[in-house]
């Protein structure tokens, strides 16, 4: 890894170019796992610019335009009153709708230009996913008008507006807290938004500062006590995600991708046996363990010490260990604004506020919105992943996340097509990389990304699909792209929601590229219930709609390699429940890939 350049590939291009598809991912895979994705150091350095200035200006901003404060030279003594926290809250609602949070910049493929959001929904005719068009009235269509892009600005200028107003109310405190009328408001445009496209509405993450955001329309007494529950949902949530098989090879992944984790001799162990046997080893899976244990222990501990005494403190230290761990692992899709706002609202809540127990809270409506969003919801997206977005089900870390994967004809030049027809805000990845770098470097990355997904089980899914979804069965006859790189460029933002690249989008690419049968083809993996050892798939063509669906067992995944292992064993059990061109059959054809 260099300061500038990416680490050059670990074989000869010209000859890696003639192997077959999950050949061609092999020694990427290999690679991947004792050095990450090899990001330049200049990468980091940018992201850990943006950290600080994020800080900085949120301090200057709420300090110098909140009456009773005093700027910056006097922060000490204004960090801890209420507004400052609900000012927080609007400056991250605002910082992820514009699009400079989550999902921005290289290490969520984001190159030219380095974020979407504004991009795309401040702008007329860009595509807009309603979540439920066929229920809610007014909300048809997936092209974006005048009135979804007055929504969206509506939204961020409430919030900004909100940000550099004086607080209502001083006399129970000397900056007081926000004007609820015009908390209201932005709320309600918030919700209208959602109605109108569920992704804008998602980027500013309801789940997590929408919920404090509504807390503050409710009595000025009861904000801390609510707050402290919010955030320990926000980490009971996160751990329950983690309670299953996948988690293990998600903070392998992570590691191995940590930049100041430079050890090849910790990393090989990290894996069963590199580089043959890529399946997480017992030091990855106690890694895993501990964290979740910690996620759920120490906000424990919080919770029944309100953050007082030596235990307490250990607690509140433990936590913030936590986060910036987190953080210095620099995770694909980049939530590290997330993590530097949990650090400050444990300080916050559970350091200067220890003294405020949970239990004062008095009014029945908040505790049962409080408990709606942070308990509801989080068992019902683990029990009912495909009804729920996994942000709202807290499933930040699972690794069982639906995703999918799109696949393009080579012999039409259908991505060449996709690329110039769909209205959007960027290019593909593929062409953004190839500004930068030669079209070979630019598809080593994109293969890069694709044994990203391949590290973690539901990859190799993913990949057993690939003769079920390519005419003919000949995936060599067709170009492999991960769906979130496709869903950012068009509808401005992923972030990890494979609900967000599925059928809805295929059917709106499908009208504005009109790809003949064949040409285009689509897996969509859904994510595994809780309950359930399996995930369901479907498989459609752009042309012809829905081709054939079914499920595939979570022991199957974890049994193979991020390239399906080697020889005969490249064939992946699949169970097909319904094909469009055959009867229904619950067997387990078996498709070799080799």
């Amino acid at each position: 890894m260099g300061f500038i350049n990416p680490t050059p590939p670990p074989f000869d291009v010209a000859e890696w170019k003639k192997k077959p598809h999950l050949e061609r991912v092999k020694p990427l895979a290999q690679e991947w796992a004792i050095n990450g994705f090899g990001t330049p150091y200049a990468i980091y350095l940018l992201y850990i610019v943006k950290l600080m200035a994020f800080g900085w200006f949120a301090f200057v901003v709420i300090g110098h335009n909140t009456a009773g404060l005093g700027g910056m030279n006097h922060w000490s003594h204004w960090w801890y009153q209420p507004i400052v926290l609900q000012k927080v809250f609007l400056w991250m609602v605002i910082y992820e709708m514009f699009g400079l949070g989550s999902s921005s910049m290289a290490l969520s493929f984001r190159f030219i230009p380095p974020f979407g959001c504004i991009l795309n929904w401040a702008r007329p005719g860009t595509v807009r996913l309603p979540p439920w068009p066929d229920k809610v009235p007014l909300t048809r269509g997936t092209r974006r008008t005048i009135f979804d892009v007055a929504l969206y600005l509506g939204v961020i200028g409430m919030g900004i507006a909100l940000l550099i107003s004086n607080g209502d109310g001083r006399h129970l405190g000397y900056a007081g807290h926000l004007n609820r009328t015009m908390l209201a408001i932005m709320i309600g445009l918030w919700l209208a938004l959602g109605l109108r496209d569920k992704v804008s509405y998602l980027c500013g993450r309801p789940e997590v500062y929408g919920i404090m955001c509504v807390v503050g329309l409710f009595p000025a007494h009861e904000f801390i006590a609510a707050w402290k529950i919010g955030l320990l949902c926000i980490w009971f949530g996160a751990a329950t995600s983690k309670l299953n098989k996948h988690f293990g090879f998600v903070v392998a992944v992570m590691i191995a991708n940590t930049p100041w984790q430079r050890s090849k001799f910790v990393k090989r162990r990290l894996w069963k046996h590199h580089p043959d046997d890529l399946r997480a080893s017992r030091n990855a899976l106690a890694a895993a363990h501990t964290g979740t244990i910690i996620e759920y222990g120490l906000p424990l501990l919080l919770l029944f010490t309100h953050g007082n005494g030596t235990v307490g403190k250990i607690a509140i230290i433990g936590m913030i260990v936590f986060h910036i761990h987190i953080t210095s692992t620099f995770p694909l899709a980049v939530p590290l604004e997330w993590n530097l706002y949990m650090i400050f609202g444990v300080l916050f809540l559970f350091g200067h506020y220890h003294g405020v127990p949970v239990t004062h809270l008095y009014s029945a409506l908040l505790i049962a919105l409080l408990l709606f969003n942070g308990v509801v919801l989080v068992l019902a997206g683990n029990i009912w992943p495909k009804k729920i977005s996994f942000l709202h089900s807290m499933r930040y870390y699972a690794g069982n996340w639906a995703t999918s994967q799109w696949l393009f004809r080579r012999d039409g030049n259908c991505e060449e097509k996709f690329d110039h027809t769909v209205v959007k805000s960027s290019p593909v990845v593929a062409r953004q990389l190839a500004m930068l770098y030669d079209e070979d470097a630019a598809e080593i990355f994109l293969t890069k990304a694709l044994a990203f997904r391949g590290m973690h089980p539901h990859g190799r899914a993913l990949f057993g699909l690939y003769p079920h979804a390519a005419a003919d069965g000949q995936v060599e006859d067709y170009i492999v792209r991960e769906g979130e790189f496709l869903c950012g460029a068009v509808v401005g933002w992923n972030f990890g929601d494979g609900h967000f690249h599925g059928k809805q989008l295929l059917e709106e690419v499908q009208s504005q590229c009109q790809f003949k049968p064949g040409e285009l083809r689509v897996i969509t993996l859904e994510s595994q219930p809780i309950q359930i050892q399996r995930q369901e798939y479907a498989i459609y063509d752009a042309a012809d709609g829905l081709i054939e669906t079914g499920y595939v067992e979570v022991a199957d995944m974890m049994a193979r390699q991020p390239w399906l292992g080697g020889g005969e064993d490249y064939d992946f059990p699949v169970h097909v429940t319904w094909r469009a061109t055959e009867p229904a059959t619950t067997q387990r054809p078996v498709v070799s890939m080799a």
